[in-house]
C-alpha cells in the first residue's frame, strides 16, 4: 500500500507543478502586465485551473501525512525492499583487512594550557 501511495504522491506532485506553471501570472507585485492572450485565457479556464490546483494540493497534503504515518509504523527498508540495519555495530573491527593500505599517522600537537594569572 505504501508503494501505491508513494507513486500517487509523485504523480500528484508532478501534475501540480505542471498545472501551476500553466497558469497565467497576475504579476501585480512585479509590475508585469497580465495583458494579452496566453495559453490559458478567460475566467472559466482560470477557475478550473485554480480549483484543480487546490484539489491537487489537498491530495498532496493527505498523501504526505499518510506516508509520514506509515513510515513511522513500518520497519525501514531500502529502495529494493530489503530490511536495513538501524543499529550500529557493537564492536569495532580490531584490525584493517590485510589488503588495505596503511594510513599515515598524524602527529597533531596538543594545545598549550592557558596561562593562569
Amino acid at each position: 500500500m505504501a508503494n501505491v501511495l508513494l507513486v500517487l504522491h509523485i504523480v500528484v506532485a508532478v501534475t501540480m507543478v505542471v498545472i501551476i506553471l500553466l497558469q497565467r501570472s497576475e504579476g501585480g507585485a512585479l509590475g508585469m502586465g497580465g495583458g494579452g492572450g496566453g495559453f490559458v485565457s478567460g475566467r472559466g479556464a482560470a477557475n478550473v485551473m485554480t480549483r484543480t490546483t487546490a484539489i491537487l494540493a489537498a491530495i498532496f497534503f493527505l498523501t504526505s501525512i499518510t506516508l509520514g504515518i506509515l513510515g513511522q509504523r513500518k520497519t525501514p527498508t531500502s529502495a529494493i525492499g530489503t530490511p536495513t540495519s538501524t543499529s550500529a555495530p557493537t564492536t569495532a573491527p580490531s584490525q584493517a583487512p590485510a589488503d588495505a593500505p596503511a594510513l599515515p599517522k598524524l602527529n597533531i600537537p596538543k594545545p598549550a594550557a592557558p596561562a593562569q594569572q
